[in-house]
């Protein structure tokens, strides 16, 4: 972001050359939310910069262009038109200019759908996929709420069409309910095994589903479920959320479709810090846990917050603000650096206990989460672990038309899950 940043009384005064920032009501901007409350000038100057809004528009072309994250699957037509609808770094002019797009799609689906399923489905994806980026990275305002409760609504109406449809559960928790995406093969015999797919930060379970369906013709399931503090989960991130997910595999284990020996999990980025959790703490009930970018320590450190997560630029703008709204009290960057470090495994003593077999799959390039971490996963614990390192990759392991997150799915993740969930080829 081009402009000065003036601390004065700990409050922080950004003049763009765009657009004012202004921080209350629908106003809120996404760039500005990043400087809100840092805990000193040295932070400050310190971070990295974010993108401007122009800068933002040229990134998201090119990820379109290039099948890169989270514009994986969109058209660029499709962003462009968008984006020329787009003027200021207003969140609900952002998600007001994708589900125009969106909003077409959504009709020209709704009115196939009766003589040909087939490309209402597809006309249902496109629209979700362009009202799902319309509330990224988060919906905090009214315009990217509206734009994610649309985005479900496609979603869930390409998941009917499908040829083998997807079941949506509610399971109670905790005066509440986890809602997840249950989706068994076909003509196999005997209960199959069933994988928990986590999102990540600002994936949802949506994007899972649509994944996982791949895995399907190998005769296993899956149950796509949001993280903590995203989506619909029913509770905010902290140091006891992974609870969310055993209360999942508690109900797993009543679903006589399901082999309950054969239960693994696969988590990516911040899911995979509770997939990795979950390889410790329930590790007697899981057959295989994949982490993907699995953060667990040094991603935790103030250090790493001030200097690396602050402006990161592999992450296309936002980073910190999606943090902060999947925690209960997160307001500031100073709120950020309390919290943190109480989310690390090693302060919460579970680094080196006995974990399930696992995956960790982590690129040497990774911005976003520190090697490190990957590695002290695979140093540690009772049994041994595998790993798939890209030293050109960044997170996940992403490489740009080389490695790109259908290729490591496609190729990495399928055959260690049907390979260490004993799967058998459906029919």
């Amino acid at each position: 972001m081009s402009g000065q940043l003036n601390i004065k009384n700990r409050s922080i005064k950004v003049r763009n050359n765009m657009s004012a920032v202004k921080t209350s009501g629908r106003r809120i901007a996404f760039l500005g939310l990043v400087f809100c409350l840092a805990f000193s000038s040295a932070a400050i100057r310190a971070q990295q910069k974010e993108r401007t809004l122009d800068e933002i528009k040229a990134e998201a072309i090119k990820r379109a262009e290039n099948g890169m994250y989270p514009l994986i699957g969109l058209d660029p037509a499709d962003v462009r038109e968008a984006f020329s609808k787009i003027n200021s770094t207003d969140n609900d002019e952002w998600a007001a200019g994708f589900s125009a797009v969106a909003d077409r799609y959504l009709a020209q689906a709704k009115a196939a759908e009766a003589s040909d399923p087939a490309k209402a489905s597809a006309l249902y994806v496109r629209a979700w996929r362009l009202y799902s980026f319309g509330r990224w990275p988060v919906p905090v305002s009214a315009g990217k709420k509206r734009a994610y409760a649309k985005a479900l609504e496609a979603f869930l109406a390409h998941a009917r069409l499908q040829e083998n449809p997807l079941e949506v559960v509610h399971i109670p928790f905790e005066g509440s309910e986890i809602i997840g995406y249950l989706r068994l093969p076909k003509n196999v015999k005997g209960p199959v095994p069933v994988v928990i797919a986590i999102s990540g930060l600002d994936s949802r379970k949506e994007d899972l589903s649509e994944n996982f369906g791949a895995i399907l013709p190998f005769g296993i399931g899956f149950i796509g479920i949001d993280s903590p503090g995203t989506g619909q989960a029913p509770i905010k991130a902290s140091e006891t959320s992974e609870r969310m997910f055993s209360r999942v595999i508690d109900y797993l284990q009543t679903r006589p479709e399901v082999d309950k020996t054969r239960i693994g999990v696969d988590g990516q980025s911040f899911g995979a810090y509770w997939a990795t959790k979950l390889a410790i703490i329930e590790h007697a009930r899981l057959k295989g846990v994949i982490a993907q970018s699995p953060l667990a320590d040094a991603t935790f450190q103030k250090d790493f917050l001030v200097n690396k997560t602050l402006g990161n630029r592999e992450y296309l703008f936002g980073l910190v603000p999606a943090l902060m709204s999947i925690y209960e009290g997160a307001n500031s960057i100073e709120d950020l650096s309390v919290i943190f470090p109480k989310m690390s495994l090693v302060k919460q003593g579970l680094i080196g206990k006995p974990t399930s077999p696992m995956l960790i799959i982590a690129g040497a390039l990774d911005t976003q989460v520190p090697i490190s971490d990957a590695y002290m996963i695979l140093s540690s614990g009772d049994v041994p672990k595998e790993a798939w390192i890209n030293p050109q990759g960044g997170h996940l392991g992403r490489q740009v038309k080389v490695w790109p997150d259908p290729v490591i799915f496609k190729q990495v993740i399928i055959p260690w899950l049907v390979r260490n969930l004993n799967a058998q080829t459906a029919q």
